[in-house]
């Protein structure tokens, strides 16, 4: 059995936000001629068209590269906090990271709480600041943050600009000097674990491999994104997954260049992937143990699963209906496929009399649930509804992940709180103090002009796009990040939608008692200007116990049924408007309304 090779280094490149991530990944990839400047295109390794729209990157994606005779194995992750788990995960498999922070922007939320995950597993960490090559950069500021904030030496940090590829050479050394082999690494050795006091000629005697990330292909089945801890794999061989207790047979394996790249075998202290031919996606989970058949039993010691990842907790749910009852199958394929890439994606079946079955699913966030519902439309052809996001309440010591199953005059409500932090410049304070609805902790200072201000807030608040209105009120620099504190009690009701005298539950939702008016007349007028005008005229009402607390109304439709006639008498033309205005009264007690699927999306954003 040969040893792990020690130039492997496996690491991830960590920052807040368009902090230029993927333009750094761009720049290695070009630097260690892993792809070819023909084929070379900025984002290469966001694969997906949405995350090229958004300029932000949705899933992570490993690929392997060539430097200097070692291995460098980078899990492209991305930085946004709704995708705080794909994260998690990346960090799991590496010994590593690069931690981004953008010149002009300093240090944001976001940087603070993945460098804290960083930290959990005992990751190095290699500071680098980005953009240097911008006017407005403060690259000294920057860097006196961080070595503030790493306590470290400023000298030992990167100075580079990925745009322009200045100092990247230095960066891909840092990786190879700094960051430690697969043989050397905490993974191994860490005290406590399960590898502390074995050598490496033990590790090698049985094969182990923690699946990350996966997914689908119809003709091989799932593929399991690994990480190799211990043994090798090859072709045909019989696998086992130790979580579902599922079989498998390796169809095939190799690296990611970053496109497949098939491979005889797979050893320890590699990344890449494995072709399973399990054809069911339910079966293969992330954070599962992939072992040998023969292997299970050796002697009287049983193979132990790797540890895992902690489950994600969604915190917004939403409703999502097929338009067309008959893709409901599709629809439940759909969902299970996407799970496979987000394994965050939680969905269980329901039903409801006016839009027939469809799914309760939970997300890490309100952009985790926009970007799904445009990934199942885009990759599956499915126009969906979807209803008002909304998060776990805890009513009558019951949990109730739907608006539609809030009970009658419900006793005693709770609702999640969260710590939340959000980084701003001085100048912004004052803007940020308005807008934030929850109980100001305190302020700590972050260098010479970025501030921390830290609250306790109901996730309600959060999920109604705060983070869109603290970036608008400080011109982007601010940002904010948040975790889970505890359930607390609300003055909460539930807050119904009728149009044209229908309930329509999908934009039901649940609002303070305190703020039922403006929440309803803020309701109201957007879906004024989101619902397509009708042949007849259509009243919005949004009510609370059966009382209407506002209204609006979109106008009918009107043809000019006169604008053919020239001259004579007016009776003429009145006796057509007459005629119009009878069978506009006829289409409103009979015609149904018409919403358009991307209403719903509009609404939801909102």
């Amino acid at each position: 059995m040969e040893n792990i090779n020690k130039n492997i280094r496996n690491f991830c490149i960590l920052s807040h936000i368009d902090h230029g991530k993927s333009t750094l990944a761009d720049r290695f990839l070009e630097l260690t001629g892993t792809v070819s400047q023909g084929k070379m295109s900025p984002q290469f390794l966001d694969t997906m068209d949405l995350e090229r729209e958004r300029g932000i990157t949705i899933k992570m994606q490993p690929v392997r590269m060539e430097y200097k005779g070692h291995i460098l194995n980078l899990i492209d992750t991305p930085g946004h906090v709704d995708f705080s788990y794909e994260v998690s995960r990346s960090l799991a498999a590496v010994e590593g990271v690069v931690l981004l922070v953008d010149a002009s922007k300093g240090i944001q939320a976001q940087t603070l709480a993945n460098l804290e995950l960083a930290k959990k597993q005992n990751l190095v960490i290699i500071p680098a600041v980005n953009k240097i090559d911008l006017i407005h950069s403060r690259v000294e500021e920057t860097v006196q943050e961080m070595a503030g904030l790493l306590k470290i030496a400023q000298e030992d940090i990167l100075k580079i600009s990925a745009k322009n590829g200045t100092n990247i050479e230095q960066a891909l050394e840092a990786i190879i000097n700094k960051i430690p082999s697969p043989s050397q690494s905490r993974l191994f050795f860490r005290k406590g674990g399960i590898w502390e006091g074995k050598t490496e000629q033990e590790i090698q005697k049985q094969f182990r491999a923690l699946i990350f990330d996966s997914d689908y292909n119809d003709y091989q089945g799932v593929i399991a994104y690994v990480r190799i801890v211990e043994g090798e794999i090859e072709k045909s061989e019989k696998i086992k997954l130790l979580a579902t207790e599922t079989l498998g047979e390796v169809k095939e394996l190799g690296y990611f260049k970053p496109e497949f790249f098939p491979q005889k075998k797979l050893s320890a202290g590699e990344i890449g992937y494995i072709a399973t031919g399990i054809k069911e996606p339910g079966r293969v989970r992330v954070g599962d143990t992939i072992v040998q058949c023969q292997e299970l039993v050796r002697g009287t010691e049983i193979i132990k699963p790797l540890p895992g990842y902690q489950e994600p907790k969604p915190m917004v749910f939403a409703s999502l209906y097929p338009e067309n009852p008959a893709d409901f199958d599709l629809f439940k394929k759909a969902l299970s496929k996407l799970k496979l890439s987000d394994p965050s994606l939680i969905f269980e079946m329901e039903s409801k009399e006016a839009l027939g079955r469809g799914f309760r699913c939970g997300f890490l966030g309100t952009l985790h649930a926009e970007i799904i519902s445009e990934r199942l439309k885009r990759e599956f052809d499915l126009n969906l509804i979807i209803s008002s996001a909304s998060v776990i309440y805890k009513v009558n010591g019951e949990f109730i992940h739907s608006v539609s199953d809030w009970p009658e005059g419900p006793e005693n409500i709770e609702e999640p709180w969260f710590f939340l932090e959000v980084v701003t410049p001085g100048k912004y304070l004052g803007k940020i103090f308005e807008s934030v609805k929850g109980n100001y902790i305190g302020t700590k200072y972050l260098g010479k002009e970025k501030i921390i201000l830290t609250y306790e807030i109901p996730l309600r608040e959060i999920i109604a796009n705060l983070y869109d209105k603290i970036k608008s009120l400080s011109q982007g620099f601010a940002s904010m990040n948040y975790k889970f504190l505890e359930y607390r009690k609300g003055d909460l009701v539930k807050m119904d939608v009728l149009i044209a005298g229908e309930k329509e539950s999908a934009f039901s939702r649940i609002v303070p008692r305190i703020n039922i008016f403006q929440e309803g007349r803020s309701l109201v007028e957007k879906l004024k200007q989101v619902i397509p005008a009708q042949q007849f005229s259509v009243a919005l009402q949004a009510a609370v116990g059966g009382k209407v607390i506002a209204r609006e109304t979109i106008k009918a439709k009107r043809k000019d049924v006169t604008g053919y006639l020239y001259g004579g008498d007016y009776t003429r033309k009145r006796k057509l408007l007459e005629k119009q205005k009878k069978g506009k009264k006829l289409l409103k007690e009979k015609g149904m309304v018409h919403i358009p699927p991307e209403t719903y999306l509009n609404v939801f954003r909102s």
